[in-house]
């Protein structure tokens, strides 16, 4: 998201669970994605990865000015990148081990139908159990945060300040495991976790988020 706000060209490569993360921790030293390899500079931190595009192009600003608004986008973005994504990512396991079909979805295209078709017939006695274990009061407090975010946003453009900051794309990419946009594909698109992608509280939540993505992916970022 950070890369279509400043308008840079890139590519991405998708990662295959195993053999692909492999190859990520050969470029990188680490064995998670993000990774932003822009000539030998090679970056594996998405804080770093924005401070990094900041050098390049100011243009939009996305670290504000103001110091409390910089210091309230730093906890916002860290806190998205660490809490919020655990319990996202916690969510998003709970319910492709009850939805077969969000399962399948999951995986890269390149993997083999077969695989794909053992994956969909996989009896959901076998991996139910993984959606028990899941502490429900931290899906509770996931809900409320999240309730919390869509009280702000019904009412603000940009979660801090005036204008577009790391804030808001730092939550936005979290909430995409929740309920997929548009940009994640035909096969993903509208499927998410039950209890928040059709929970009418968040609804006013992910509608900012699709505007969010839609304004990165279509406006001139010198109009934010």
């Amino acid at each position: 998201m950070v890369l279509n706000a400043k308008q840079l060209s890139y590519r991405t490569v998708e990662i295959s669970p195993g053999i692909g993360q492999v190859d990520v921790f050969k470029v990188s030293g680490q064995r998670q994605v993000p990774v932003l390899k822009d000539g030998e500079t090679i970056l594996s931190d998405s804080s770093a990865i924005i401070k990094y595009l900041e050098t390049i192009t100011k243009d939009p600003q996305l670290l504000p000015s103001h110091t409390e608004e910089l210091a309230m986008s730093h906890l916002i973005e860290d806190w998205a990148d660490t809490r919020l994504a655990k319990s996202v990512r916690r969510e998003l396991i709970k319910a492709a081990a009850l939805d077969s079909s969000l399962r399948v979805a999951l995986l890269p295209e390149d993997f083999p139908k077969p695989f794909k078709e053992f994956v969909n017939k996989l009896p959901c006695e076998l991996i139910s159990g993984v959606a028990e274990v899941i502490n429900q009061d931290e899906s509770k407090e996931l809900l409320n945060n999240l309730e919390q975010l869509s009280n702000l946003v019904s009412s603000n453009k940009w979660l801090i300040g005036d204008s577009l900051s790391i804030a808001d794309i730092a939550v936005g990419a979290q909430l995409s495991l929740l309920r997929f946009p548009v940009s994640s594909g035909e096969q993903l698109h509208g499927k998410g976790c039950p209890g928040f992608n059709d929970n009418p509280k968040l609804e006013t939540l992910f509608e900012w988020r699709d505007q969010l993505e839609d304004m990165l992916m279509a406006t001139d970022p010198a109009t934010l």
